[in-house]
């Protein structure tokens, strides 16, 4: 005997908004150390492939021998690093606000419309 698929219409009336700052907060953060991660394997690969001595031969042949210039002064994988964990750490605190702000406003709009209307199956 073939079951008939059950369906449950259910309606998302209210986001609880301090679940969604712990969980947004858990995801950002998840996010910004993915971010410095790739940072250091992107700029590693980029060290092993020459790059940034071929741009300071470039920028010798532009500029002449006179200046003394190296790009890694500028680029170094410490520099780098640093300001991807600051953007990892803004991106953190950005994230988790504007989360909650975005819960906040979809409680309000819930309130005046009704809410988000799902159909949910057992197929």
């Amino acid at each position: 005997m073939d079951a008939v698929p059950r369906r449950v219409r259910l309606t998302l009336a209210r986001v609880d908004p301090w679940s969604v700052t712990k969980l947004s907060f858990l995801l950002s953060v998840a996010v910004g150390i993915a971010l410095v991660v790739a940072t250091a394997v992107v700029w590693t690969v980029l060290e092993g492939m020459g790059v940034f001595s071929d741009l300071n031969g470039l920028l010798t042949d532009v500029v002449g021998n006179d200046v003394d210039f190296d790009l890694l002064d500028y680029v170094g994988f410490g520099k780098v690093l640093s300001l991807a964990t600051v953007i990892a750490v803004v991106d953190v605190v950005l994230l988790t606000a504007l989360s909650t702000i975005v819960a906040f406003l979809y409680n309000v709009s819930s309130a005046l419309v009704g809410g988000l209307h799902v159909t949910l199956s057992d197929d």
